[in-house]
């Protein structure tokens, strides 16, 4: 192992909450392997709200706009407010790497070098920083896990508990589906959605619904597939989570945040994979591929696809392929599998 480093900070400006999540285990274990340093993250928001309530980051940083620009600026300040003895990051655009090597901080610029097909992100960051003698090789089977405050877990058994008493149903467990997926490319069809609900509500299961970042639980008109979980922040929603896998509830997914915020706070994922390579990008729960042998998918350059920024599918013009190819039946299956197997669940420690 290296020399223990009293400052570090980590630069994740990628945008996405899933991208935090799945450089959540490297924070960690920089941090265990750096007990009395001061370890300082850049990020967005809204992902950086769980790291604020996290012990093992002494400080949370974003930028201070959205136009362009803001991301350089930020990690301008960030250097200035305090010089890092490593600097870490996940970000290559507009001369992020330059200015962290231009500050005199050993550097890790490039988490993204050479990555093989079926490597998950979330370990090929890990292993990265073990070759460079940054981890121990004991931290490359860390999972993302969100540190929540004791707050968040008792809102959450609160929500839960009034959610599954107003369904009136047999006490199954419960299952929460995150129908929107930020990216119209990773969107299963409604229909599919309110045809699972349906199924699992008449097998006597509690649906509940994640609603959407602008607040609707839902695209199309009419009744939502499920019964919304109250709107809050990101720590409000990982306490709904913790509170379902408590149950031996499931969460059903595309690849998005929320899928991978539910696996960080304990529950067992159904996740949804079409445009992404579940190898790569999966959750670790029950990972669905949709058309496996699609060959315009490209596992390890994902944005170059041609149906990624416009969900235009050279192979359906009705919508992406890979999503429809996930049939109801097969996810219906893999939820009441997972129902039947709590102990497969991860449990997060008690408050």
């Amino acid at each position: 192992m290296a020399d223990r480093c009293a400052e570090i900070l980590v630069v994740d400006l990628l945008g996405g909450i899933g991208d935090l999540l799945m450089l959540l285990p490297s924070i960690h274990g920089l941090a265990r392997r750096n007990p009395d340093a001061r370890l300082r993250v850049l990020t967005h928001g809204p992902g950086a709200g769980l790291l604020r309530v996290d012990p093992a980051v002494a400080e949370v940083r974003t930028p201070r706009h959205g136009r362009p620009g803001a991301e350089r600026a930020a990690v301008v300040e960030a250097l200035a407010a305090r010089r890092p003895d490593l600097a870490v990051t996940t970000t290559r655009y507009d001369g992020i790497p330059d200015l962290l090597l231009a500050s005199g901080a050993r550097c890790v610029t490039d988490l993204w070098r050479r990555p093989p097909p079926d490597e998950p992100v979330g370990l090929r960051y890990l292993r990265l920083l073990h070759a460079e003698g940054l981890l121990a090789r004991a931290d490359l089977d860390a999972s993302p896990r969100v540190r929540l405050p004791a707050s968040a877990r008792v809102a959450g058994e609160e929500t839960v508990d009034r959610l599954v008493a107003a369904t009136r149903g047999p006490a199954a467990a419960p299952v929460v589906l995150v129908t929107d997926a930020g990216m119209p490319v990773k969107r299963w069809p409604e229909h599919s959605w309110r045809a699972l609900a349906e199924r699992l509500a008449a097998l006597g299961h509690p649906v509940l619904t994640v609603r959407s970042p602008t607040g609707e639980a839902h695209r199309a008109d009419g009744d939502p597939p499920g019964v919304p979980l109250p709107p809050g922040d990101l720590t409000t929603l990982a306490g709904q989570f913790a509170a379902t896998a408590r149950r031996g509830g499931v969460i059903v997914g595309p690849d998005t945040g929320p899928l991978r915020l539910a696996a960080a706070a304990g529950a067992v994922t159904v996740g949804l994979f079409g445009p992404t390579d579940a190898r790569r990008y999966g959750v670790g729960g029950v990972d669905l591929q949709g058309l496996p042998a699609c060959p315009h998918r490209r596992a390890t350059a994902i944005t170059e696809q041609p149906c990624w920024w416009e969900a235009r599918c050279p192979l359906d013009a009705t919508g992406p392929a890979c999503m429809a190819d996930l049939d109801v039946n097969r996810v219906t299956a893999a939820v009441r599998a997972a129902t039947r197997h709590p102990a497969l669940v991860w449990r997060p420690p008690a408050a």
